[in-house]
This record gives structure tokens, C-alpha cells and sequence, in this order.
């Protein structure tokens, strides 16, 4: 029925892709035909160039010419079906640059419709606001740690005229005991006495040595 009354057709339509194809494949056919007539010409000339002139060498030479003209033909179709494909191959690439620039103009609309979103959704006075807030934070902060830094040991009222004579006779006090100790050398118990010293165990055995 629907070859009857010309219904649609389910098969998909051509694209260029297929169609610089099936030129591909005619270009192929149509080199392999020219290599067959070259074959022959060159046998047909290597023929006639061993021929005396008659009309064996006549007919012969016909034939050569004929083979001519056929390849002449073929030649043309080939280089026609090259500037076809060469039309169709800069048509298909024309396609390709304009999907790809349609494809990223719709990315860039897309980009520019979510960063609209995301902005409207920002409120410049709230984060000014939020920076100025974070601002006083940091510096109650520092006062705090400023503050827990004072030292309660030290009063305020001390000199530096106290601070320095004190520091002087400090070193006047270690100055005195490094001479001390350069001048006796020996503890105060080693000092002035030749004599070892006894021992309760020594003094009771000199006891009982008398005794006996």
C-alpha cells in the first residue's frame, strides 16, 4: 500500500558523510579501470612500435586510440567526482564548525543564566555588614589578649635608677663569694686540720686497745 500511494519511508535520509563516501568508492572504481586501459595502451604502443605500417598496424592503432578517448573520459568523471567530494568534505566541515559554535553559544547562555542566579541571591550590604562584624571581633580579640598578657608581679612605680643599683650590688655579692672561694680552696670543715678525721668506730676500738 504504501508503494501504492507513496507512503513514507523509514529509511534514515543520506548525509553528506555518506555521500562523500559513496564518491570515495566511484573515485576507487574508476582508478582501477584507468589502470586497466594504461595496462593496455602500453601494450597497444609496445605493439605498434614493432609494426610496419599497413593496415594490421592501422587497426591496431584504432584500437589505441579508442582506448585513448575511453581514458579521457574516465579521467574527467574522476575529476569531477574529486570536486564534488571536495564541495561535499567543505560542506560537512562548514556543518561541523557551526554545530560546534551552537553548541557553545548554548554553554555560554547557560553559564550567563546560573551566574545571574547565583548573584541575585548575594546581598552586598549583608556581606559588608558580615566583614565589618568579623572586623570588631578580631580586635576584641587582640584587646583580650593584650589584656591577659600584664604582668601583676612587677609594680609600675619601680625605677630604673632602683633597678640598677640593686643589679650592682648583686654583682658586688658574687664578685665577694668568687674571692672567698679562690682564697680558701677547702670547704670549712677541711681547712686548718691536719688530722684525718675519727670515726666512732676508730675511738672504740683505741677504748678497748687501753683497756686490755
Amino acid at each position: 500500500m504504501n508503494r501504492l500511494f507513496g507512503g513514507r519511508s523509514n529509511e534514515p535520509k543520506p548525509n553528506l558523510n555518506d555521500a562523500i563516501n559513496s564518491i570515495e568508492e566511484r573515485v576507487s572504481s574508476i582508478d582501477v579501470k584507468l589502470t586497466k586501459v594504461n595496462t593496455e595502451l602500453s601494450a597497444y604502443q609496445q605493439k605498434l612500435s614493432r609494426m610496419r605500417d599497413g593496415p594490421a598496424k592501422n587497426a591496431v592503432k584504432q584500437k589505441a586510440m579508442k582506448l585513448l578517448k575511453q581514458r579521457k573520459q574516465l579521467e574527467a568523471q574522476k575529476d569531477q567526482l574529486e570536486s564534488q567530494s571536495w564541495n561535499m568534505s567543505q560542506a560537512s566541515m562548514t556543518t561541523d564548525n557551526l554545530k560546534n559554535t551552537m553548541i557553545t553559544v548554548s554553554a555560554m547562555k547557560s553559564a550567563n543564566k546560573e551566574l545571574k542566579k547565583t548573584y541575585g541571591k548575594i546581598d552586598i550590604d549583608k556581606i559588608e555588614s558580615l566583614q565589618d562584624e568579623m572586623l570588631d571581633l578580631i580586635d576584641k580579640s587582640n584587646e583580650l589578649q593584650d589584656s591577659l598578657a600584664q604582668s601583676y608581679d612587677v609594680p609600675d612605680d619601680i625605677s630604673e635608677s632602683e633597678l640598677d643599683a640593686e643589679l650592682d650590688a648583686l654583682g658586688e655579692e658574687m664578685d665577694f663569694d668568687a674571692e672567698l672561694g679562690e682564697s680558701n680552696g677547702l670547704p670549712s670543715y677541711l681547712q686548718n686540720n691536719d688530722e684525718l678525721p675519727t670515726f666512732v668506730d676508730d675511738e672504740q676500738e683505741k677504748k678497748e686497745e687501753v683497756a686490755a
